[in-house]
């Protein structure tokens, strides 16, 4: 009987052992394969989510996606993935889109896009003061670059990229980049402007520099859209020799939006309600210029 318990335990221990290390292996293999299938594929969770020709709201339109379609992701590019529908047909979609579990409120051209948003100065660098020294121009245009992403994301599906999210500098030469790194469709630089004297100016102007990459345009539809309820004097659309604007090769703009050394208008400024008027008319501007580009390219 001793001698059977040591055979049977030395085959356990022949057998057994190599046979465990094969089972534990196929299953981190069929463990992988799994996880690897269900990132190859993808079920619609909203409504209306357009596919064009390539990975871009450049291209053409080949159809639109509807709720609860099942998808084989086959490449991923810059945020777009191109996809086989059930009836075989491939198309390019934006990833955030069909990750998106909520209903977008204004689906359209701008749920596609990609849009810097650039808070300028921070850090070290906080930009104009206001009369009493106190504000800086830095905090209140992070404030109003994160209103303005917040109605971008949650009523218009739009990727977002911040160039900062905190008080940090970023330094000039490194901020055109990232629109271009990042492939953005659209890039908009949120400022205040300062007089020479306190006082001595009031209102809000859209700079652009490149007026042939559709910048010109572009701050042209966001002034349209931000003029008619604007408590302050609206300076129209200018050229502006600013860095973020000129060395970009992205419909780019500037908006400095109000004199922060104006009583007057650091009231509106530091003020919730108007930052969040900015915040719903800016997106307003972007989707207008989006369609009226669209229709030019026709």
């Amino acid at each position: 009987m001793k001698r059977l318990i040591q055979i049977m335990w030395q085959w356990v221990m022949h057998f057994w052992v190599p046979l465990a290390i094969t089972v534990g292996m196929l299953s981190v293999a069929i463990s992988f394969t799994i996880v690897l299938l269900v990132k190859q594929q993808s079920t619609v969770q909203i409504p209306n989510i357009t596919i064009r020709t390539g990975a871009g709201i450049k291209y053409a339109e080949v159809g639109v996606l509807k709720r609860g379609e099942h998808l084989n992701i086959l490449k991923r590019s810059h945020g777009w993935v191109q996809v086989r529908r059930e009836d075989e047909t491939t198309g390019w979609a934006p990833s955030w889109l069909l990750n998106r579990k909520t209903p977008v409120k204004y689906m359209g051209s701008l749920s596609e896009a990609t849009v810097v948003l650039d808070p300028g100065h921070g850090g070290s660098d906080s930009g104009a003061l206001s009369i009493d020294q106190k504000h800086f121009e830095k905090n209140y245009t992070l404030q109003l670059a994160q209103r303005v992403k917040t109605v971008l994301e949650k009523d218009y599906g739009t990727h977002v990229i911040m160039t900062r999210s905190t008080d940090q500098i970023v330094y000039l030469s490194k901020i055109p980049k990232i629109a271009e790194q990042k492939q953005a469709d659209l890039f908009i630089s949120f400022h205040f402007d300062s007089a020479p004297e306190n006082n001595e100016a009031s209102g809000y102007t859209a700079y652009y520099y490149n007026a042939g990459n559709g910048s010109k345009s572009l701050a042209q539809n966001i002034n349209n859209v931000m003029k008619p309820a604007m408590p302050i004097t609206n300076k129209g659309v200018e050229v502006g020799d600013f860095w973020v604007i000129h060395h970009n090769t992205v419909p780019a703009v500037l908006l400095e939006n109000g004199y922060i050394n104006s009583a007057k208008d650091f009231s509106y400024i530091r003020s919730a309600k108007y930052q969040k008027y900015i915040a719903k008319k800016v997106p307003m501007g972007l989707q207008n210029y989006l369609t009226q580009a669209a229709k030019s390219n026709q």
